[in-house]
């Protein structure tokens, strides 16, 4: 259907970050064609955030509301400049997690605002009884949710209950902790709560938009239930009130729920849109969720696969066909089905403690992301060459998700035994890096364990069965609202009950994940990527777009947001449900039977492509669009097919990548880009390079780069001069890497000599630097040059700026709101902690530290391809070993920190 504007359709996808409103217009056949945003630090300085948000102390991190709606009229006059808006025919969106405080007063009716007003006049921050909202990195609400969690028997009780167990991000605990701290000024003045997904919708559409059920289901107050209809708890609205009357008040600022799985529009775009901005009447806006649900539909997931999004908190998700709740996991109703197929759902693994303990150990231990990757690179698997002295460290500095809610601290093990610090102190970004993975790993298998994921075939056995426990995995059933559920319905699971084990013989699916999507800043990170391959025994995929806005000379790897010109892949996933639901709803406006296919086509008119049978992820699917028969196609399946044409179409050539970006940047260009080439030409090593490379050959397999690794007996000597890139592969990994030395690193500077209080190390003076040998690891390393050191932080020091207040900001702490450098450039500590030599070292290091080398392309199969997913790592077989080995010790040590015997 051809737009009266000239050219076809567009769909635009919203995203409200913390740090930027995106917007990304996709076409038809889901082909970039717009990208903009609104910065919220460099375009609105006036609201004086960092990283989009305010810090204070209690852990507290909140944003202005009135900012989002500036910055809402500011995206829309941006894409108005771009003469795009006539062409959009569906809008769809996503949010942080996070609630809106709307006053109990009048405020202008939302279908009948003066379109010659910016947004922001009608809506001042005075019409919000909590102008700043807590975010979803704020924990002031933890005890309030672990309050929340005891009254509710638990947190097993809770979980069955309403799906989950206690998180500060919980909407009931942010309700709790509200009416306890502001009764009078916030509590009683409020007059409706909104999550930050459905107030931006109310706004593209011009009345109150409910939540979606997928979002009702992260609030810590519904009850849902596969085979009927959800409802509010009334026990837990009763509990965040303090009275049944006051429960009835907050169950009415809730308002309802939409629980139509997400295929259907709710309404159409605001008049005010239509007379300020220019949209179409008729332009359809669809259901909003939440960004890391959004973000999980941008990949398109199979059922053997697993969501790792990296960021300010770190996501592992995958796909379930089961409602059976525990406290081992969240589980969410999928954000885009139809109510005719069968229900489908997202598990999902979280943790707090991400960007932040990056960004920490980089400014203890290294001066640069570069430094930082390398240390994790050339350091062995566990800290240590050794079979038996493995490192392990744990950096909790916020109450995580259960079992680890009440754990708070850095926590490091050397042959078992808690130490202050370890003795090779280069092996602290590996070790943080390999427990943050690690404790994926050993969450998904006992996730695995519960058969949400399906059943289970133990390795002595043919039958199926979860591993973890004998007992019954809970049945879905609904809650009674006046007691406890049913003990029976239970799976009570010790927090270091047996894990699911490594069977090398044994490794298919559902024991672990095919293949590992991963998104976010450390996902650029070479050694990071290989590590969670190593893992999980998985190969590692990076969405197109984001591999090719790190790369230089424009790219900031160490950055969460994207470069200039390229979409972040929350709003590129609303794009694509914005024209998924248009396509179902038809030209008419109402849901197409069974012989059409969206936007108006048959099925018998669908595009041919002489019968050819394309493969799209496990499946062979035909390229046409739309299935014969009354089937229901899943939004996955119906994104995969449109993808499938645009790839047969284009002749097997990448899809764009960006819109606008710059084409050089100080006369460089940018190099191993994916959008717009043939299938053929990534990933194939350029024979003339290699050869100028040492210890390489022409016949060498393309890899992820990380430093020059030429072999060097039963070693491996790395090579800090500048010089091409050898790929990774090139270089033995594992278990054969038995001795390091890495020659003068400026990057480096950060470990020289130190003192630490029971650190033992045998330091002799050598030249400009020192060595360090460390008994028990077989290892010797050696340094070049003195620095300064700092020793872990004291977490109570926040009026220092070395609490975690003054970690997430940018202004007296180490790190930025999102973990990372706002501006994308390192960060320097100002204040030197307890136990640390003051020095000058820093003085002598080099002003522009090297930059961040990005993950690059390897030979991806077609089936990624097509939908945009470049292959980044392999896993290595004896890394995995490795890491199969450590796994016992990790949840010995793990247990010993729940139990609080360390």
């Amino acid at each position: 259907m051809a737009s009266k504007f000239g050219g076809g359709p567009l769909f635009l996808g919203l995203e409200l970050a913390v740090d930027q409103l995106r917007a990304t217009v996709v076409d038809e056949n889901l082909e970039l064609v717009g990208v903009e945003c609104v910065d919220f630090d460099t375009e609105l300085p006036e609201y004086k955030t960092t990283g989009g948000i305010f810090t204070t102390p209690g852990e507290a991190y909140t944003t202005p509301v009135e900012m989002w709606i500036r910055a809402l009229d500011m995206l829309l006059h941006k894409l108005h400049q771009t003469s795009l808006i006539p062409r959009i025919k569906a809008i769809s969106g996503c949010a942080q997690h996070a609630l809106v405080w709307w006053k109990s007063t009048a405020i202008p009716s939302l279908s009948s605002l003066d379109p010659h007003l910016p947004l922001h006049n009608h809506f001042p921050a005075p019409s919000f009884s909590l102008p700043n909202t807590p975010t979803a990195q704020d924990t002031s609400a933890h005890t309030h949710a672990l309050a929340i969690e005891a009254l509710l028997g638990g947190p097993d009780r809770m979980a069955q209950r309403v799906g989950t167990c206690a998180t500060a991000s919980l909407v009931a605990a942010q309700l709790l902790r509200v009416r306890e701290i502001w009764p009078q000024e916030v509590w009683a003045r409020t007059g409706r709560v909104q999550l930050a997904s459905a107030f931006l919708a109310s706004l593209i559409s011009g009345k109150w938009v409910p939540m979606s059920e997928s979002e009702a289901c992260a609030t810590g107050v519904w009850v849902h239930n596969p085979n009927a209809p959800g409802l509010w708890d009334e026990n837990v609205l009763d509990i965040v009130g303090g009275s049944r009357e006051e429960g009835r008040r907050v169950r009415g600022w809730l308002g309802e729920v939409d629980t139509s799985g997400g295929a259907r529009k709710i309404g159409n775009v605001s008049r005010y849109l239509v007379e300020r901005f220019g949209f179409e009447g008729d332009t359809i806006v669809t259901p909003f969720t939440s960004d890391y649900l959004a973000t999980y539909l941008s990949l398109c997931p199979s059922p053997c696969d697993a969501v790792l999004s990296f960021g300010p908190m770190d996501s592992l998700m995958t796909p379930a066909t089961t409602y059976l709740p525990t406290r081992l996991y969240s589980l969410f109703p999928h954000p885009a089905q139809e109510p005719g197929e069968k229900k489908r759902y997202i598990a999902v693994l979280t943790s707090r403690n991400a960007d932040v303990p990056r960004a920490l150990v980089r400014d203890m231990y290294t001066k640069s992301w570069s430094a930082f990757d390398r240390l994790v690179a050339i350091v062995p698997p566990g800290g240590s060459i050794g079979l038996d002295d493995k490192l392990f460290s744990f950096w909790h500095l916020q109450g995580d998700i259960y079992p680890l809610e009440r754990v708070k601290g850095i926590f490091r093990f050397e042959t078992g035994v808690k130490v202050q610090e370890f003795r090779d102190l280069r092996a602290n970004p590996r070790c943080l890096i390999e427990s943050q993975v690690l404790s994926f790993r050993v969450r998904w298998g006992r996730m695995v364990g519960t058969g949400i994921l399906g059943p289970v075939t133990t390795p002595s056995t043919t039958s199926t069965a979860p591993i973890i426990s004998s007992t019954p995995p809970p049945q879905p059933s609904t809650p009674s609202l006046t007691g406890t559920p049913s003990p029976g319905h239970l799976t009570l699971l010790s927090p270091t009950s047996p894990y699911l084990p490594f069977v090398p013989t044994t490794l298919t699916p559902p024991h672990l994940p095919k293949r590992i999507l991963s998104t976010g800043a450390a996902a650029n990170f070479p050694a990071i990527s290989n590590i969670v391959g190593d893992i999980f025994n998985a190969p590692v995929y990076v969405p197109s777009t984001q591999v090719d806005g790190a790369q230089p000379p424009w790219g900031s790897p160490q950055r969460n947001a994207p470069g200039k010109g390229y979409p972040a892949r929350a709003s590129v996933g609303m794009a694509w449900v914005s024209r998924w639901v248009w396509s179902r709803l038809g030209a008419s406006g109402v849901a197409p039977g069974p012989g059409v296919v969206g936007g108006g086509r048959s099925r018998s008119a669908s595009v041919s492509t002489a019968g050819t049978q394309t493969p799209v992820g496990d499946r062979v699917a035909s390229p046409s669009w739309g299935r014969t028969g009354t089937t229901t196609t899943s939004f996955e399946d119906e994104m995969k097919k449109i993808l499938s044409r645009r790839w047969v179409m284009s002749g097997q050539v990448w899809a764009r990548t960006s819109v606008g970006a710059p084409a050089t940047i100080g006369g460089q260009a940018p190099s191993n880009v994916i959008g717009g080439q043939h299938h053929s030409k990534i990933g194939v090593p350029n024979p003339a390079a290699l050869a100028s490379t040492p210890g390489t050959s022409g016949n060498t397999a393309p890899g992820t780069p990380t430093t020059t690794m030429p072999t060097v007996g039963m070693g491996m000597y790395v090579s800090s001069s500048p010089g091409p890139a050898t790929p990774l592969s090139a270089a033995p990994r594992g278990l054969g890497n038995s001795i390091v030395v890495e020659e003068e690193d400026d990057d480096l500077a950060p470990l020289r000599q130190q003192q630490y209080a029971g650190a033992t190390s045998s330091m002799s003076a050598s030249g400009s630097g020192f060595t360090t040998s460390t008994s028990g690891t077989g290892s010797s390393w050696s340094v070049a040059s003195g620095s300064t050191g700092f020793t872990s932080p004291d977490l109570s020091m926040s009026g220092s700026g070395m609490g975690l207040s003054g970690l997430m900001s940018n202004n007296n702490g180490l790190a930025g709101a999102n973990g990372m450098l706002a501006n994308g450039q390192p960060a320097t500590p100002s204040t030197t902690a307890p136990g640390a030599t003051s020095s000058t070292a820093n003085s002598s290091a080099t002003p522009n530290p090297t930059p961040l080398t990005p993950v690059v392309a390897l030979q991806t199969g077609e089936a990624e391809a097509q939908l945009g997913l470049a292959k980044v790592a392999e896993p290595d077989v004896d890394a995995f070993l490795t890491y199969a080995a450590l796994v016992p010790e990790y949840c010995r040590l793990e247990g010993m920190l729940i139990k609080g015997v360390v």
